[in-house]
């Protein structure tokens, strides 16, 4: 019986240029598909990466916008518990809270910093009250509290590091003492993190976590910020003898690693996506948690572009935050956070 002779059957111009091409490597197969495409995802966004910071004022019943940053208010205390009862609705794990002092109570040593009933303590003391299983992190540094608007004492001109951390040592512990879960020295003196830790260890706050600002950048990222506590107007001068020069990332590592040595329990960087390289580092080098803030310019950037129609915000602000895990952040403060949990909420 003679043999039967194969089956041939018409090449089709695809395969031809398929075998011409040689390919065993298709990177595009892991993305023919959206269950594929959720299956090989690096990187996810969910509701326990999100710090919502807000801004809180005196009075009553009061929410004021902030023209710079459209959709971010200063809100009076009892406002502010309500906004901790929405962030815990959507599971948020945390609030970060910001004071606009009345210039009234601004002097140049930032006395009301000091003062245990001051803005931020019944902030703290009301939302504990009402929300006590929701995290609390407080920003301790005197810039919202000085006629000068430096985030230390000043005198001719220049920033006294040394007398600056005794202040600032009391101003967490009278933090500490109102209910702050996380003390987050956003301030750049040398040595802040170990004398603040020294001061809560001593005090009875072993517990309370610091969340240093490891890498925090001179950066033009901060104005609407500046309007949101009310120092715009008021700084003088600016704050590269203190703040970090945008220039540099091996001094980043250098800061946070005296910052871990002194007993940091997080790292965080600010601003946030001009410095993802950042975040990269610090989180390569030292494993500890890892947080970026993106900050006040960069939702004002984004939020201005999607409210003039020129980019999708359903799309964009989520991306925007996925390039913060993908370099490594445990965790984002920003002022989407309440956006995006109801956004993910709804997806389930």
């Amino acid at each position: 019986m003679p043999l039967s002779q194969p089956r041939l059957h018409a090449v089709s111009e695809a395969e031809a240029t398929a075998s011409r091409l040689g390919l065993v490597h298709r990177p595009r197969r892991n993305r023919k598909t959206d269950w594929a495409r959720r299956l090989v995802r690096e990187a996810t966004l969910t509701v326990d990466d999100l710090i919502w910071p807000i801004f809180v004022m005196n009075g009553q019943a009061t929410r004021t916008p902030i023209p710079s940053m459209p959709g971010v208010e200063r809100l009076t205390v009892d406002e502010a518990v309500r906004a901790a009862e929405m962030a815990a609705k959507l599971k948020i794990p945390a609030l970060a809270i910001f004071p606009y002092i009345d210039p009234s109570r601004r002097d140049p040593t930032g006395s009301e910093a000091l003062n245990d009933n001051n803005l931020v303590c019944q902030t703290l003391r009301a939302i504990k009250a009402e929300i006590p299983n929701l995290g609390l992190i407080t920003d301790v540094a005197l810039d919202p509290f000085t006629s000068h608007g430096h985030d230390g004492l000043l005198e001719d001109g220049r920033i006294l590091n040394d007398e600056t951390v005794e202040l600032l040592v009391r101003q967490a512990l009278v933090q500490a003492e109102a209910g702050a879960d996380v003390i987050a020295p956003s301030d750049m003196m040398d040595g802040r993190v170990g004398a603040i830790r020294a001061g809560l260890d001593a005090n009875g706050f072993e517990d309370v976590q610091i969340m240093s600002y490891a890498a925090k950048y001179a950066s033009a990222f901060y104005g609407p910020f500046r309007d949101a506590i009310g120092t715009a107007k008021t700084l003088s001068g600016d704050k590269r003898t203190y703040q970090m020069d945008p220039g540099n990332g091996l001094e980043a590592i250098r800061e946070a690693a005296l910052d871990v040595e002194e007993g940091a329990d997080m790292l965080m960087v600010k601003p946030g996506l001009p410095y993802l390289d950042i975040v990269w580092r610090l989180k390569e080098t030292f494993g500890l948690p890892t947080f970026a803030y993106q900050v006040s310019g960069e939702y004002a950037m984004i939020e201005g572009a999607i409210r003039n129609g020129w980019v999708d915000g359903d799309r964009i602000i989520p991306e925007s935050l996925l390039a913060f895990k993908r370099a490594g952040a445990d965790g984002i403060l920003t002022y989407f956070a309440p956006r995006v949990a109801q956004a993910l909420a709804e997806r389930g």
